[in-house]
Formats: C-alpha cells, sequence, structure tokens
C-alpha cells in the first residue's frame, strides 16, 4: 500500500497489522470512492475530447456483437439510426460471451435474456423474434458469424439486424438467402475476426456483449445507450437538429390503478449489492403508491455464495450503478465495502426489526450508510448508527445482534429466487394472489433497470383484473 493511502488507512483506525479482510475491505472501498468521482469523470472526458480535437478526428464509437445474446439483436437494430442521427465513426466487433468469472449462471442468464429481451423490445419499438428455446442453434450461430465476418463496416450495418433475425427466428431458409446475398466467411476467417473482437474488448477492460465504447467508458446495449446519446449531444455531434434520444428510458408508474389485495410483488436482493442500493427506496415507494403488497426476500451477496466476480467487472458495476443513481436522483457514494460480517451483523437483525414493524427501515438504513454516506458498518458505531437511522433501538439490537436464525430465512428465499429462474440481485416476480391457490406468477424479472417494466405490468394486470370483475358482476 502507498504511503499517501497507508496514511489515510491509519488516520481511519486502521493499522498495518490489521486483519487482511478488514485492510481489503478498504482498499476496495477507495478504489470504488475514486472510480465513481464525478469531478474525475469530468476531467477523463475532457481529456478524452482534447485528444480528438487535436488529432481532427470523428468521434469514434465501437461495438462489440454477440450473436447469441439476444440483447445485441436489440442493440444492432440501432446502429443505422446512431448512424444517421450523429457524426460518428462505428466500429463494429464480433466477439464470444462472458466467460470464466465473468459468466455467473450463464444458463439461467441465457433463458433469462431470451425472456427478457422479448419483454422491453415493444417498449422501445424494436423487436425480438418468438424463440422457445434459450439460445438459437449452434449451428445456424456458425453461419451466422460467417456472413457477419464477410462484411465492410457499412454492409455490417446492413445486415445485422435480418441476420439476427433469421438467427433468432431458426429461419435456416432465411439464412442461407442471407450467406448468398452477402457472403459468407470462412471457418479460419470467422475464427480470427472473433478472436480480434475479444482482444480488443479485452484490452478496453470489459468482458459482455452488447457493448458500446466510446472515450473511455462503456454502455450496455439500448438500456444504456441513452448516455451514450447525451455524450454525444453534449458535444454537438449530431448531424442535424436536436432530436429525441433513440432509446430513452421508460419511466416508472404508479396510476391511475391501485390494487385492491390481488396483487403480491416478490424482491430478491442483498445488503451488499450497488443496483438494490439505488433500487430499494424506490421499490418501497412503488409499493407504497400502487397499494400492491411487498414481499422483501432478501438473501447473502453472491460473493458470499461462492460465486466469484472479477475487479474487472465490480469496477464496471459500480460505475454503471452510480451513473443510474444520478440519473434516478438517488444518492450514491461515498461507499464502505460491508461484505462479509458487517451483512452478517446486519440481517441477524432483521427477524427482530420485522417484529418491530421496521424490516425495510434496517435494510434501507444499511444500505444508504453502506452505499451513500460511507459509513464502515463493520464498526459498533457505524451499525449504531444503522439501527437509529431506521428507528430501532441500540440497546436492544445489541443483546440480539449476532444469534443464529436468520440463515435459514436467506436460504429460503435464494432457493425461491433460482425457482422463479433468477439468480442475481435485485430481482422481482410479480404474482396474482386472487388466482387460485399459490396465486400465479405474472412474471420474474432481472435487474434494478426493470422497475419500469414491472409497474408497467402491474398496471396491465389490474386493469384486466377489473375488466374480469366488471364482466364478472355484469353476467
Amino acid at each position: 500500500m502507498g504511503e499517501t493511502m497507508s496514511k489515510q488507512f491509519e488516520e481511519q483506525g486502521g493499522s498495518a497489522t490489521m486483519d487482511p479482510n478488514l485492510l481489503r475491505r478498504w482498499l476496495t472501498s477507495a478504489l470504488v470512492n475514486r472510480t465513481l468521482s464525478p469531478r474525475l469523470q469530468q476531467k477523463r472526458r475532457a481529456s478524452y475530447e482534447r485528444q480528438r480535437s487535436k488529432a481532427a478526428a470523428r468521434h469514434r464509437v465501437e461495438y462489440f456483437h454477440q450473436l447469441d445474446d439476444s440483447y445485441s439483436h436489440l442493440a444492432a437494430q440501432l446502429l443505422k439510426p446512431l448512424l444517421e442521427r450523429y457524426d460518428i465513426e462505428l466500429v463494429c466487433h464480433l466477439v464470444s460471451g462472458p466467460s470464466g468469472k465473468n459468466a455467473a449462471e450463464p444458463a439461467l442468464m441465457a433463458r433469462q435474456s431470451v425472456y427478457d429481451a422479448h419483454c422491453i423490445a415493444p417498449n422501445y419499438g424494436l423487436s425480438f423474434p418468438k424463440l422457445q428455446s434459450a439460445a438459437p442453434d449452434p449451428g445456424l450461430v456458425e453461419q451466422a458469424l460467417g456472413i457477419l465476418a464477410a462484411q465492410n463496416p457499412r454492409d455490417y450495418v446492413n445486415c445485422a439486424v435480418p441476420v439476427g433475425e433469421a438467427l433468432w427466428s431458426g429461419d435456416k431458409a432465411s439464412l442461407a438467402s442471407l450467406a448468398a446475398q452477402f457472403g459468407c466467411a470462412s471457418a479460419a476467417k470467422s475464427t480470427a475476426c472473433l478472436r480480434a473482437g475479444n482482444a480488443r474488448r479485452a484490452a478496453l477492460g470489459h468482458y459482455a456483449g452488447a457493448m458500446f465504447y466510446y472515450a473511455g467508458e462503456w454502455y450496455w446495449g439500448v438500456d444504456r445507450l441513452h448516455y451514450l446519446e447525451m455524450r454525444l449531444q453534449q458535444l454537438n455531434a449530431q448531424l442535424g437538429p436536436q432530436e429525441e434520444l433513440l432509446a430513452p428510458r421508460p419511466e416508472i408508474v404508479s396510476g391511475p390503478l391501485k390494487d385492491n389485495g390481488s396483487l403480491q410483488l416478490e424482491v430478491f436482493f442483498s445488503l451488499r449489492s450497488p443496483y438494490s442500493a439505488i433500487s430499494f427506496d424506490r421499490t418501497l415507494k412503488l409499493a407504497r403508491e400502487t397499494g400492491i403488497e411487498l414481499v422483501l426476500r432478501p438473501v447473502l451477496p453472491m460473493v458470499m455464495r461462492g460465486v466469484p466476480i472479477t475487479l474487472q467487472k465490480g469496477l464496471y458495476i459500480f460505475a454503471d450503478a452510480a451513473r443510474e443513481a444520478r440519473i434516478s436522483g438517488v444518492a450514491f457514494g461515498p461507499f464502505y465495502d460491508p461484505i462479509g460480517e458487517p451483512v452478517r451483523r446486519c440481517y441477524s437483525l432483521y427477524p427482530w426489526a420485522c417484529e418491530q414493524g421496521k424490516g425495510a427501515e434496517l435494510l434501507s438504513s444499511f444500505m444508504g450508510c453502506a452505499f451513500a454516506e460511507g459509513v464502515n458498518t463493520k464498526k459498533s458505531k457505524g451499525l449504531k448508527r444503522v439501527v437509529e437511522k431506521a428507528g430501532l433501538d441500540w440497546r436492544q439490537a445489541q443483546k440480539i445482534l449476532g444469534k443464529p436464525g436468520w440463515q435459514a430465512i436467506l436460504e429460503e428465499n435464494r432457493q425461491a429466487m433460482y425457482a422463479a429462474g433468477l439468480w442475481g440481485v435485485p430481482s422481482f416476480r410479480l404474482v396474482d394472489t386472487s388466482a387460485g391457490e399459490g396465486g400465479e406468477q405474472l412474471t420474474a424479472l432481472w435487474g434494478q433497470d426493470r422497475l419500469w417494466l414491472i409497474s408497467r405490468q402491474i398496471q396491465s394486470r389490474l386493469a384486466l383484473n377489473n375488466r374480469y370483475n366488471s364482466e364478472a358482476n355484469d353476467g
């Protein structure tokens, strides 16, 4: 550890002989806080723009297309509109999917992403073919790869969408026709293109498909394209007058309909998840405003469940969560990593907090302190702040702190999450409890950026239930 950082660590109560896990937690927090700095981001952006202007270069956007990734097919539909609207040089790369520690639960991810793509496409004015399986046929993927690997940049943009449409539809005849029309590269050239795309992505510091890269920052698919557009517009890179964004984020709606006790929303989250932290209070607000029953289902953080995560992936997640928080008006940073004992100690208080009617308040307080105030929740002083901020008595909490019993609750929640086809947090499961014993699962979605979709599905189901009840009464 450098001399400056060592001094900062000691000023906050650390020492050179301290538990290495505590040192690691502090170093992670310091690195994340530096990454999250808006001021540093602005300096980096200004530096990139100075270099571009000095070289008299165009705005260069790189796109990484993964053929067997449903989000890449949605993103491909916006490549041509992006070129028509902005003065950019668009460079497209073919890549394979995440691997190793960057690929948590790949089978569940593939199945969920296809379902998710079907759900979100119409809201962005896009389309996604109806496919019965979680992934396209490997043989068709290989043929599609050959077609795209044979294209120059201009033709790539024109044929990526029809190729993806045929691939995800399982339409062998259409894919063969496209191969005849656009040409098809040899297996050796296709493999070389894939390796080159993977190498370029790795050199720039990422691991996933459907990613846009511009001047030091990453933008994931249609869900983050609006950030890239806003940045290009700030640089006056539009080809014409100021226009609406190609892919604006849909808003969360809480009306006009209110629930009468028919719907239940289960929320799976963890206390160390930045995406959970920035969406938790907004989820509580949605439940209050719509009147639906909210069931909180906390789980252990993925890394505490033995699911590894790379530093590369972790830093991207925190940087992405920070900008998501800013656009949503949610406080985020400074951060102090609560992984390990702090999370366990807070969870040990959760059953007691629920008995006091303060379960949600305790969880909200903990995430707010860890992710927005930089409170060291490892220390009793920090946890005392969490407890009292939630409106609970610290003296009573100390008597309960660390007691067992909470583990079974969290394990039950984890199993329920996996049974719903989910694995990561936050995740949402919407259930119609009026539809017989156990209710009817209406949808199960992963990610804080699906809260807007959950809100719309609530309204759609309430409208359907209202019509059904009206017709039943008339009959």
